[in-house]
């Protein structure tokens, strides 16, 4: 056997040996999503009826001047809390959000703020170290299944620098980069401002109909303190459940055109075999039939 054959076959052996890990690896990604859209879908309801609660005893007050609701006049810093995977092999799903974030971070400088960054996943906490910067915050090893502790733990420290002067280390602003699930093909890199939050005074219908008759105890300003930072870990918490299930999404993608290419580059590497072996072959008929000739001219010359 040549050389040159020799070499295709043993890449076409590690070709087929990477297909199998990517395969594997799709299969995994694409048995994961289900249980992420499961959970997405198990905390929506949570989330919807939490907005309403803080929306209707928002409305039952006759001032909202909590904390969390008052925006500042002159903002000068602001927290990004930005959600990536710990894991690769899932596509564009880490740079999209990252480059959102690098987005986000511009537009904030440009308007005179600086930026207080809040990672999560290992891709994100990597981008900042391999640059220099540093982190108000990172947390890794639950990017693949957040739960609502995940969740609670980030809320709280961001809930805490809002509290604090911007001069003292605080943030007059918290924004949060995920990735929108929205359906297995797509998943949109998306921007939302958590606080302050906004309040309007709308004679309007709210959507999903008039607020229920609550009866607020010991009164509504009260339960609008303790809703407000509810509030602030149910929307960090969808949006980590929403970035799960897109990352799993981009990793089968991502593994599925994996095995599709290893697939072309095998038949591509046969090919080649396929023709090294045929000028092989015919190579050594060349050589027998020469050999045969010479002999056979040396023999005949003899006589």
């Amino acid at each position: 056997m040549g050389a040159q054959l020799r070499v295709y076959r043993r890449r076409i052996r590690s070709v087929q040996a990477t297909k199998k890990i990517t395969r594997a690896m799709e299969l995994i990604a694409a048995s994961r999503i289900v249980k992420a859209q499961q959970r997405v879908q198990a905390a929506t309801p949570y989330s919807i009826e939490l907005t309403r609660a803080l929306s209707a005893a928002a409305s039952r007050t006759t001032a909202v001047d909590h904390p969390l609701t008052i925006e500042s006049e002159n903002p000068t810093r602001a927290a990004v809390v930005l959600i990536t995977s710990d894991r690769g092999f899932a596509g564009a799903y880490n740079s999209n959000a990252i480059r959102e974030g690098e987005a986000l971070g511009g537009l904030l400088r440009s308007e005179g703020k600086d930026i207080a960054p809040y990672v999560v996943g290992r891709k994100g906490v990597g981008f900042y170290r391999f640059r220099g910067r540093e982190l108000a915050g990172e947390w890794t090893g639950f990017s693949e299944s957040p739960q609502y502790a995940d969740a609670k733990e980030v809320g709280d420290a961001v809930i805490e620098a809002f509290l604090q002067p911007a001069d003292e280390g605080g943030v007059d602003e918290i924004h949060c980069v995920y990735t929108q699930f929205v359906n297995m093909v797509t998943q949109r890199a998306r921007v939302t401002r958590i606080l302050p939050l906004e309040v309007e005074e709308t004679e309007e219908e709210p959507e999903g109909g008039a607020f229920p008759l609550y009866e607020f105890e010991p009164s509504a300003e009260e339960v609008l303190d303790a809703l407000l930072p509810r509030y602030v870990e149910s929307r960090l918490y969808t949006a980590m459940l929403q970035s799960a299930a897109s990352e799993q999404a981009s990793r089968q993608r991502a593994m599925k055109s994996a095995s599709d290419n290893a697939d072309d580059l095998t038949k591509a590497l046969q090919r080649a075999a396929n023709q090294a072996r045929q000028a092989e072959i015919t190579q050594e008929i060349s050589e027998i039939v020469g050999g045969a000739d010479a002999l056979a001219s040396s023999t005949a010359g003899s006589e």
